[in-house]
This record gives C-alpha cells, sequence and structure tokens, in this order.
C-alpha cells in the first residue's frame, strides 16, 4: 500500500501547529525579509502559512476582525497589510510584533 503524498506546505503548516516555538523562530526568521521589497513576498507568506496552522485564513480573520478576502490578499505575495492587520494576526496566532536593533558590522 502506498502512502499519500503531503506537500511541503501541508507538512510544513503541520509542523507549525505542533510546536508554537518552532512557529515563532519560523515567522520571526520571515519578517526579517520584510526589510528588502524584493524579498517581502516571504515574510507575508511565512505569516499566511502560521495563520493556517493556527486555525485557517478564515478562523484568524475572523477573530482578529478582518474579512476573509481582505486577509487573502493582505497576505499575498504582492500583499501590503497595513499595521492594524499585522497586529490583530499576529495577536490572533498568539503573537506580537516587536523591535530589535539592528545588527550592523561596525567600520
Amino acid at each position: 500500500m502506498k502512502k499519500a503524498a503531503v506537500s511541503h506546505h501541508e507538512a510544513e503548516v503541520r509542523e507549525l501547529r505542533a510546536d508554537p516555538e518552532l512557529a515563532v523562530a519560523y515567522l520571526k526568521a520571515a519578517m526579517a525579509s520584510l526589510d528588502d521589497p524584493e524579498d517581502r513576498a516571504a515574510g507575508l507568506l511565512a505569516l499566511r502559512t502560521v495563520a493556517e496552522a493556527y486555525g485557517g485564513l478564515g478562523a484568524v480573520a475572523a477573530e482578529a476582525g478582518i474579512s476573509r478576502e481582505s486577509l487573502y490578499r493582505a497576505l499575498s505575495p504582492r500583499g501590503n497589510p497595513t499595521l492594524k492587520t499585522l497586529v490583530a494576526v499576529l495577536k490572533t496566532v498568539g503573537m506580537r510584533l516587536s523591535v530589535e536593533p539592528e545588527h550592523r558590522e561596525s567600520a
């Protein structure tokens, strides 16, 4: 009997759902990409993946007080979510924004 194939995305969602610390580390690393306009899509898609892991986009949107369509659009590769949307989604999945100093090499 053959095992059903699981997509990389499905496996990723399952791992993030099972390990909240991994979800935080995953999202933290991906959010660093938001600084680079050429790589911004990676951060938005990572937040979307975490939202899928924590109940699905529909449930997260409802709890965050955002329409599902707006959340899909905001967390798409070309999305441009507002600060209000980012904060609401992060809060819904049990996370929050924080600020860290940028690590710069000394001259």
